[in-house]
C-alpha cells in the first residue's frame, strides 16, 4: 500500500520490481495472476498500472463510471465489428431480470466459444449480477459421450447404489455451480436421458440426481451451452425452444484483417510475457499469419503462433542470441502459404501495416486487451522453462547445438500435436464427407475403432482418409463385377498374419453392411491399412497410372502441375516444359526418358496442349511398348480430375473413358455454333470467278473445319467494309482472289497459285494453323482471368503476321503456337499485376538487335493500346529472340 499512497493513479510492474529487488518480468507475471484472482484493479495504457482492490466489485447500481476497469466482453477483439451483435446479446442475457437468460453459443471449432462464455461470466461479476466468488464450472460433454450414464451422473450427481461402484452419494456439476454459471461444451453429445433431465431443470429450476426417485434438488445456475452442430438439427431445435438466447459466433474467415491482427497481437504479447522478453517478428511473418488459410479458427491461430514462438525461443536459447526473433522458417508450412494470398489483399495489408517497420517488436510490457489463455489450454506458463532446462541438460553432456535443436524441435512438435493435430483430424473428417459416401465413412470409423482395440495400435487421419477412399472405390468395383488382383497376397498373408486375420473379420462386416462379397485379393489390400507402416507397403505393392503434362512455353506445364499438385496435396503430376527455342526431337527424348523412368506397369497418361506434342504418346508407345494414352487441349481442371483418379487407383482405360471419348486428334473438334470458319474468294469482275474458285477450294480441302465462301465486290473500299461486317459472324482464315488484297491479320493467296503445288501447300498450312488458333481460343478462355481467349488469340495472330512481314522472316507452326500462348499469358499476367521476368543480358542484346527490337515494339502498339498495357524491353527482347532463333529468312 506504500507505493499506492505515493502513486494514487496506479503502480507499474517496474515500480514494484525496483522496490523489492526482483526481475521486472517475474513481477509482471505475479501482478497478472493477482489481477485474474480479482485482488487487483488494472488500468490499460502504457505502462499498465495496477491498484489494490480495497472493496468488493461494484454492484449493478454502482457500476457506472467503473466500467473502464471492468468490461471483459468489450475487450474481446472485434467487439466493435463482427462481435458487436453477439456481445450485445450476451450482455442482455446476463442482466435480463430477474435471473438472466440461459444461453446457447453456436459456432465452428475454434471460434472462441469457451472464451466468450468465460467473458460472459466475468461480465456478470463485473456488473454485480453474480458475486465475486461465484463459481464458473466448465464441462465438455464429448469427454464422456461413450458412457451416457457417467456423463449424466457428472452433471446431475448420483445416488448411492445406483450402479456398481456408486458406494456413496455424489454431487453433480449443477450443485457445484450453484449461484454461478455452468458451461456445457459440445452439448449435442448429451444422451436423450441427459437432455430431458437438463430441460426439466431449465423449465422448473429443479432436478433429480441419477438414481433419485423421491427428492427434488434446487440450484440457481445459469446455463451457457455451446455446440458446433448445425442449428437446423433436431437436437438444437429442441434446445432453442428451451433456451431463449442463441448467439452465433463468426468464423475467423468472416472477421476483418484488423480483427485478426488484434488476435495475433494479443497472442504474441501473451507469449512475450511468458518468456519474459520482447519478441521481434519479421513483417512477412505477420503477413503470413494474417492471410493463411486457418480452417479451425482462433484455436488453430493461437496454436500456430505458440508453436512458432516455441521454435524461435529454442533457436534463441540454443544459439545464445541476444534477441528473440521469429522468421518465416519458424512458421509451420501451412502458415507460410499465407504469403501466396498477398496479391488479393495487398490494399488491406498496406493500410493495416503502413507504419510498420520490416521487423516488429512485441513487448512483454505491453499488455494485450484480454488475457487469452485458459488454464487447461495452450503451452502453459512453465513451457519455456522446460525448454531451457532441457537445453542446459543436453549441453552438459556435450551435445552440439544443431543436435539439440533437432531433438527439441521434435519435442515441441509432439507437444503441439494434441492441440493442432486433433483440430486437423476433425477438419479432415468434416471435409471428406463432401467426397465419400456417409455410410462408407461410418463403416471406416467402426472398423478403425475395432482395429485399435484388437491390434492395440493408433490410426491417424491419414489412415482414415486413405481407407475411406479405398473402400468406396473397392465397393464400386465389386458391384460392377470387376476382377481385383493382388500380386503380393501371399507375401502380405505370411508377413502380416495378425492384421490379415483381422481384415478377414472386417471383410465380413463390410459384406453384411453393403451386401457384397469381398474377394480374398481385396482383403490383402485392406490388410495394408492395419499394418505398422501401411504407406511403405502401399508404395511398394500398389502401382498406379502416372500422369505427365507437356506443354509449349518456358514454364506453362510446370505452372499447371504446381497448381494441381498443391490441390491434391502430393507431387504426383510430372511437368515437361517445351521451350520454343528447343527442337521437337529434344523434347521427345526428354518425354520418352521421363515416361520410362515413371512407368510402373499401369501405363502413363500424357496430357498436352497441341502441335507436335500430340504425336509423342503414340511414338513413345511404339518405341517402348509402354501403354501411353494422350489427351490434348488440356485445362487445369482436366489435369486435376485425371491426377485425382490416378492417385485413387483407377485403371488407365477407366480414366480415359471418364473423359467422354476425347480424342488427341486435333482436327476432330466440332465447329463452334456461333462463328463459322471461312476462306473468302473474291473477284471484282462479277463474272462468277469467285464462285468457281470457292468450289475448287472446297473440293481440295474436303471435310475440314472451314469452307470457302465467294463474294463479289465493286472496289477495294467496299471489300474492307464487307470483311469487317463478315468478321462479326465468321472467322476469316484467308482471302483468295485474282487481284492482290492486303487486309491486316488475314493472309492472301493468289487464285493462280492455288493451282500450283506450292500454293496448295500454303493453303493447307493456313488451314492447319487456323484450326490451331481456333482451338487455342476455346481452351485459353478457361485460363484467362482478365481477357477473352478468342480475342487475344486473334490479336496475337495479327501481331505475328505483321512482325513476320516486317522482320522478313517466317516461323514454324509450333513456334507460332508457343509464341501466341506466351503473349496471351503475358498480357493476362500484366493485367493481374505480375512482375515481368528479367531478360538475361538485356543491354548487350539490345545493342546487337536494336532495329529488330524497334520493329517488334512497333508491331505491338495495337495490342498495348487495346489492352492498356506497356510491354517492357525484357519481354520484347524475348519475342525478338524467338523470331531470330526459329525464323527462316524470306527470299
Amino acid at each position: 500500500m506504500k507505493l499506492q499512497e505515493e502513486k494514487p493513479s496506479g503502480v507499474s510492474a517496474k515500480d514494484v520490481a525496483e522496490l523489492i529487488g526482483l526481475d521486472r518480468s517475474n513481477v509482471s507475471r505475479y501482478l497478472n495472476i493477482m489481477y485474474k484472482e480479482r485482488k487487483l484493479i488494472k488500468a490499460e495504457g502504457r505502462p499498465v498500472l495496477y491498484k489494490a482492490m480495497t472493496s468488493a466489485p461494484p454492484t449493478a447500481s454502482k457500476r457506472k463510471g467503473k466500467e473502464a476497469y471492468f468490461n471483459s466482453l468489450d475487450k474481446l477483439a472485434g467487439s466493435k465489428q463482427s462481435l458487436s451483435l453477439p456481445i450485445e446479446k450476451a450482455k442482455a442475457a446476463i442482466i435480463y431480470p430477474p435471473k438472466g437468460l440461459h444461453t446457447l453459443l453456436l459456432g465452428e471449432t475454434g471460434v472462441g466459444k469457451s472464451l466468450f462464455a468465460e467473458q460472459m461470466y466475468e461480465y456478470a461479476k463485473e456488473t454485480g449480477v453474480l458475486g465475486s466468488d461465484a463459481p464458473f464450472i466448465r464441462f465438455n460433454c464429448a469427454d464422456y459421450a461413450d458412457n451416457p450414464n457417467l456423463l449424466t451422473a457428472h452433471i446431475f450427481g448420483v445416488k448411492k447404489g445406483t450402479y456398481t461402484g456408486a458406494d456413496k452419494d455424489k454431487d453433480g456439476l449443477l450443485k457445484q455451480a450453484d449461484k454461478g454459471i455452468l458451461f456445457l461444451d459440445e452439448v449435442h453429445r448429451l444422451p436423450p436421458q441427459g437432455q430431458e433431465m437438463l430441460f426439466t431443470y431449465i423449465d422448473k429450476g429443479c432436478y433429480r440426481p441419477l438414481g433419485e426417485t423421491d427428492k427434488l434438488y434446487y440450484a440457481e445456475v445459469r446455463i451457457i451451452a455451446a455446440t458446433t452442430e448445425n442449428p437446423s438439427s433436431y437436437l438444437l431445435q429442441t434446445f432453442s425452444r428451451r433456451i431463449p438466447m442463441v448467439i452465433l459466433l463468426p468464423n475467423l474467415s468472416e472477421r476483418s484483417l484488423s480483427e485478426r491482427y488484434s488476435l495475433i497481437d494479443a497472442f504474441i504479447k501473451e507469449e512475450s510475457r511468458r518468456v519474459g522478453k520482447s519478441i521481434y517478428i519479421n513483417k512477412n511473418v505477420i503477413i503470413s499469419l494474417l492471410l493463411y488459410d486457418c480452417p479451425n479458427n482462433i484455436g488453430q491461430l493461437k496454436s500456430d503462433i505458440q508453436l512458432s514462438c516455441a521454435k524461435a525461443f529454442l533457436n534463441y536459447k540454443a544459439a545464445g542470441s541476444s534477441y528473440l526473433i521469429i522468421n518465416q522458417c519458424d512458421l509451420p508450412n501451412h502458415v507460410r502459404m499465407g504469403m501466396m494470398n498477398i496479391k488479393e489483399h495487398r490494399k488491406e495489408i498496406d493500410e493495416l501495416l503502413s507504419s510498420a517497420q520490416d521487423v516488429l517488436k512485441f513487448s512483454e510490457e505491453d499488455e494485450p486487451p484480454l488475457q487469452l489463455t485458459h488454464e487447461n489450454e495452450g503451452i502453459g506458463e512453465d513451457f519455456y522453462s522446460i525448454i531451457e532446462q532441457k537445453i542446459d541438460s543436453l549441453k552438459t553432456i556435450g551435445m552440439e547445438d544443431t543436435d539439440i535443436n533437432e531433438i527439441l524441435n521434435l519435442d515441441i512438435k509432439s507437444h503441439f500435436q494434441k492441440y493442432i493435430g486433433e483440430i486437423s483430424q476433425r477438419f479432415i473428417k468434416d471435409e471428406i464427407t463432401n467426397v465419400v459416401d456417409g455410410n462408407v465413412l461410418k463403416a471406416v470409423e467402426e472398423i478403425l475403432a475395432l482395429a485399435k482395440a484388437n491390434l492395440d495400435r493408433e490410426y491417424d487421419e491419414k489412415i482414415y482418409f486413405g481407407l475411406s477412399f479405398h473402400l468406396e472405390r473397392s465397393i464400386e468395383r465389386i458391384r460392377r463385377g470387376e476382377k481385383i488382383y493382388n500380386p503380393k497376397l501371399n507375401f502380405i498373408r505370411i508377413n502380416y498374419e495378425e492384421e490379415f486375420l483381422f481384415a478377414m473379420k472386417m471383410a465380413k462386416l463390410i459384406d453384411r453392411r453393403f451386401n457384397i462379397e469381398i474377394p480374398v485379393d481385396e482383403i490383402g489390400y485392406i490388410t495394408m491399412f492395419f499394418t505398422a507402416d501401411p504407406l511403405k507397403i502401399a508404395k511398394e505393392e500398389m502401382p498406379k497410372v502416372k500422369v505427365v503434362v507437356a506443354m509449349h512455353g518456358r514454364s506453362t506445364a510446370s505452372s499447371m502441375a504446381e497448381v494441381v499438385n498443391n490441390l491434391i496435396g502430393a507431387e504426383y503430376v510430372v511437368p515437361i516444359d517445351s521451350p520454343l527455342t528447343m527442337k521437337p526431337e529434344s523434347i521427345y527424348k526428354i518425354a520418352r526418358d521421363k515416361i520410362l523412368e515413371l512407368e510402373q506397369g499401369e501405363g502413363v497418361i500424357l496430357m498436352v496442349d497441341m502441335g507436335s506434342l500430340t504425336n509423342f504418346g503414340l511414338m513413345i508407345a511404339e518405341e517402348t511398348g509402354i501403354n501411353v494414352q494422350t489427351v490434348d487441349m488440356v485445362s487445369t481442371l482436366m489435369v486435376l480430375d485425371v491426377a485425382r483418379k490416378a492417385m485413387m487407383g483407377y485403371a488407365i482405360d477407366e480414366i480415359m473413358d471418364s473423359l467422354s471419348g476425347r480424342s488427341c486428334d486435333i482436327s476432330t473438334k466440332e465447329e463452334k455454333p456461333d462463328k463459322k470458319n471461312i476462306i473468302l474468294t473474291v473477284c471484282f469482275t462479277g463474272d462468277g470467278s469467285a464462285k468457281r474458285i470457292s468450289d475448287m477450294i472446297n473440293k481440295k480441302i474436303g471435310n475440314r473445319n472451314v469452307k470457302a465462301m465467294p463474294i463479289s465486290i465493286i472496289d477495294k473500299k467496299s471489300l474492307r467494309e464487307r470483311v469487317a461486317e463478315m468478321e462479326k459472324g465468321h472467322n476469316i482464315w484467308a482471302i483468295v482472289g485474282t487481284v492482290e488484297i492486303k487486309m491486316r491479320g488475314i493472309p492472301f493467296i493468289s487464285a493462280i497459285d492455288i493451282l500450283t503445288p506450292e500454293g496448295d501447300k500454303r493453303l493447307r498450312d493456313i488451314i492447319d494453323e487456323g484450326e490451331l488458333y481456333y482451338k487455342m481460343g476455346d481452351s485459353l478462355d478457361e485460363h484467362m482471368i482478365h481477357i477473352s481467349g478468342e480475342k487475344i488469340i486473334k490479336d496475337a495472330k495479327n501481331f505475328i503476321m505483321e512482325a513476320e512481314e516486317r522482320l522478313e522472316t517466317k516461323i514454324s507452326k509450333d513456334v507460332k503456337v508457343g509464341m501466341t500462348m506466351h503473349i496471351c499469358f503475358l498480357l493476362d499476367n500484366m493485367l493481374s499485376g505480375a512482375i515481368t521476368k528479367p531478360f538475361d543480358g538485356l543491354s548487350h542484346f539490345k545493342d546487337r538487335h536494336s532495329s529488330d527490337m524497334d520493329i517488334v515494339k512497333q508491331s505491338l502498339k495495337d495490342i498495348e493500346r487495346d489492352y492498356r498495357v506497356s510491354i517492357g524491353d525484357d519481354e520484347i527482347a524475348y519475342i525478338v529472340k524467338l523470331f531470330k532463333e526459329n525464323g527462316n529468312t524470306v527470299q
